[in-house]
């Protein structure tokens, strides 16, 4: 798999561009604290193992099933991602923070409200589906495998950046409170690499 660098910084980018996972996180940091924005991060990376679990199952079947269909799957993941690409760059990304002291909340009832809201989300499963597969090399055999060495990286990684964004909560949301255009400059960038990405793979091997 020699492309999991890139898998790994497109990951990365991802999870970085201002979203409803990353803004929870930061916002659960601000007004609870950092045990409950590090709580809030462990949740939403276990409800990606869900989506995970979905589009390996549901991609390995198709494998099995038919080399066209996985043709036709790896060219409509390219649009996919090119949609995603323009919608980013087209969207006028706002970060509302409220710093106001909340209630406290035992830490058991934020991870597990974290974790259903990721896995109510049916773009993360269609991300993944789309995502996912674009890295696998289907000639190595190991379909399966390989996307769970994949999802794994992509999990990982976004614990990493979600816990370093719970644990600096107050500073990266002053940050957010006094560079207005932060979260814009953070989808255009995310926006032009899916873009990109997407071109990339749709282009003859």
């Amino acid at each position: 798999m020699p492309e999991i660098w890139l898998f790994l910084i497109a990951a990365m980018t991802l999870t970085l561009a201002p979203g409803p996972d990353n803004i929870y996180v930061l916002t659960r940091g601000i007004a609870q604290g950092r045990k409950a924005g590090l709580v809030s991060a462990l949740g939403f990376s276990s409800g990606l193992i869900f989506h995970t679990m979905l589009a390996v199952l549901g991609f390995a079947a198709l494998i099995k099933a038919s080399p066209l269909a996985y043709s036709l799957l790896r060219y409509a993941g390219a649009g996919y991602l090119i949609y995603i690409g323009v919608r980013t760059l087209r969207s006028h990304a706002t970060v509302q923070l409220h710093g106001d002291a909340a209630p406290p909340m035992k830490l058991s009832r934020i991870y597990w409200q974290s974790v259903i809201a990721n896995i109510l989300n049916p773009k993360v499963t269609l991300f993944f589906i789309a995502f996912l597969p674009q890295f696998v090399n289907a000639g190595a055999g190991h379909i399966p495998a390989q996307m769970l060495l994949l999802a794994a990286v992509f999990i990982l990684q976004a614990l990493a950046i979600f816990s370093v964004v719970a644990l600096f909560s107050g500073m990266v949301g002053a940050f957010f409170q006094r560079k207005k255009a932060a979260a814009s400059i953070m989808n255009r960038v995310a926006g032009t690499a899916f873009i990109g990405l997407g071109i990339r793979i749709a282009l003859p091997q």
